[in-house]
């Protein structure tokens, strides 16, 4: 097959560990996209599985099939807005590769966005017409729990922000998209608070069906990774999300820290060996999460997990002095001890997020 000279509607597909499902979604989408030129953009994460060998073997026979493969990063928001940034179509599509959204509702979301009804619009489950009856209760609960939540913190028209299914124009995602976080799994959410009341939005709904092959990525840090994108949006994106996971990890070591100091001191160890054994455990904590949360895309395996764990004591290290230093000197200042620690803290945690992202889990 050859491509048209003109592409309408690129559909991006954001995949990692998706084989098996690969030649079923492109079948599919040319099955429902009769009469519209579309192309497929697969943006993968390198997967481990041959993902991306899948894709270019489609893409030899069928020029509608294009493959992005990443390397050294993660995230599917970051994948989806790479996706939309590499089309040309005036409109652009995201949909996932598991098959579970209903590929045959984008020629009616098409023709939302060619009406001019309106600049984006988003599949969703909960209006009149659509179902997630393949919800399992306990996945179905969270998502009726985090949809309430983003509609008293954000106030989204979205009726299903956590969908990862929409269509939009892709001008106007040109115009967003430097302000949007490449980290998290909630694009649309994203998108939608990002715009504002600048974002005509329409919904389409659908039902929301089975996994085709593989398994589920939904896990409990997608649902901190929502939590920190909620309340980043709360700021106005003054605060960015990947600091907020920062701080939770961080906080989180702070209560490791206080559980291994209080055992250490019931087994009766002196309380400088228990300290001392305490900070190391934390430190080991705020490491390994970090690296799974807060730096998912930059992850660091092999020689450099090793070489990162002890640049990251280092930097710690430094913002534990930081934090003493000021701390003491804003108390001989202002003697108000709640004051002077609260500051010194906030200053550690400046300091180690700082010096984390530059020299620990840069860009690569």
């Amino acid at each position: 097959m050859s491509a048209p000279l003109t592409v309408e509607l690129s559909v991006v597909v954001p995949t990692f560990k998706e084989r098996g499902n690969v030649a079923e979604l492109v079948r599919r989408l040319d099955a429902s996209l009769q009469g519209i030129a579309w192309e497929a953009i697969f943006v993968d994460d390198n997967s481990p599985d041959g993902t991306a060998t899948a894709v270019k073997e489609i893409a030899a026979r069928d020029a509608r099939v294009r493959c992005l493969r990443r390397v050294g990063r993660r995230g599917l928001a970051g994948a989806c807005i790479e996706g939309m940034l590499s089309s040309a179509a005036p409109y652009v599509a995201v949909i996932d590769a598991d098959l579970q959204h209903d590929e045959k509702v984008l020629p009616l979301m098409l023709a939302k966005l060619r009406g001019g009804e309106a600049d984006l619009v988003a599949a969703t489950r909960y209006v009149a017409g659509g179902s997630a009856a393949s919800f399992s209760e306990g996945r179905g609960t969270i998502s009726r729990l985090a949809t309430k939540l983003t509609h008293r913190l954000v106030g989204t028209p979205l009726s299903d922000p956590m969908s990862g299914f929409f269509m939009l124009r892709r001008d106007r995602f040109d115009e967003i998209a430097p302000r949007l976080s490449p980290a998290g799994f909630k694009i649309l959410l994203d998108i939608a608070a990002t715009s504002g009341s600048k974002l005509r939005i329409a919904e389409q709904p659908y039902s929301f069906g089975e996994r085709f092959d593989g398994e589920s990525k939904f896990n409990i840090q997608i649902g901190v990774e929502f939590l920190g994108l909620l309340l980043a949006k709360m700021t106005g994106d003054l605060v960015d999300p990947r600091f907020i996971f920062f701080a939770i990890v961080g906080s989180i070591g702070l209560v490791v820290h206080l559980t291994v100091l209080k055992l250490g001191l019931v087994l009766t160890e002196p309380f400088r060996v228990a300290q001392i054994i305490a900070t190391i455990v934390a430190m080991t904590s705020n490491f390994v999460l970090n690296n799974e949360l807060t730096y998912r895309d930059r992850r660091l395996k092999g020689f450099g997990l090793v070489r990162g764990f002890v640049l990251f004591c280092l930097v710690c290290s430094v913002g534990v002095l930081a934090n003493v230093d000021l701390a003491s000197w804003l108390y001989v200042e202002r003697p108000i001890w709640w004051v002077a620690g609260a500051v010194g803290a906030v200053m550690s945690v400046l300091w180690n997020y700082a010096m984390s992202t530059l020299f620990v889990w840069r860009a690569r």
